[in-house]
């Protein structure tokens, strides 16, 4: 049997998180190392590793990441902006093997990001 994911545990409510919003396919929670003010993770409640790993089949699931992020936004009233970021491998930054969206906000963003 495969390792469950940090994410998966969560959806599963094994390990406890700051739960702010949830769909039938999508789960949105606190980032425990906030980068921003406003600083949340958009995850599919199906494991797909990483959007490399996506499929054809995943494109509908893939829109509804990007769908339960604007309902958050305007759920939070961030009408001054925010920024999506998707990590896809290690030399991206990705800690966690389960496709996820970071939604930053409240505070000036710059450009390039890194």
């Amino acid at each position: 049997m495969t390792e469950l994911t940090l994410f998966q545990k969560i959806i599963r409510r094994e390990i406890p998180a700051e739960i702010l919003m949830e769909t039938k396919d999508t789960i949105v929670i606190k980032d425990i190392h906030p980068q921003a003010p406003v600083h949340v993770l958009i995850i599919p409640k199906k494991l797909i590793q990483r959007t490399s790993e996506a499929q054809e089949e995943d494109a509908l699931l893939l829109g509804k990441l990007l769908l339960t992020a604007k309902a958050f936004a305007e759920k939070e009233e961030l009408s001054n902006g925010y920024r999506l970021v998707i990590n896809n491998g290690r030399m991206a930054g990705e800690t966690i093997p389960h496709l996820h969206i970071h939604l930053f906000a409240g505070r000036p963003m710059s450009w390039p990001p890194c």
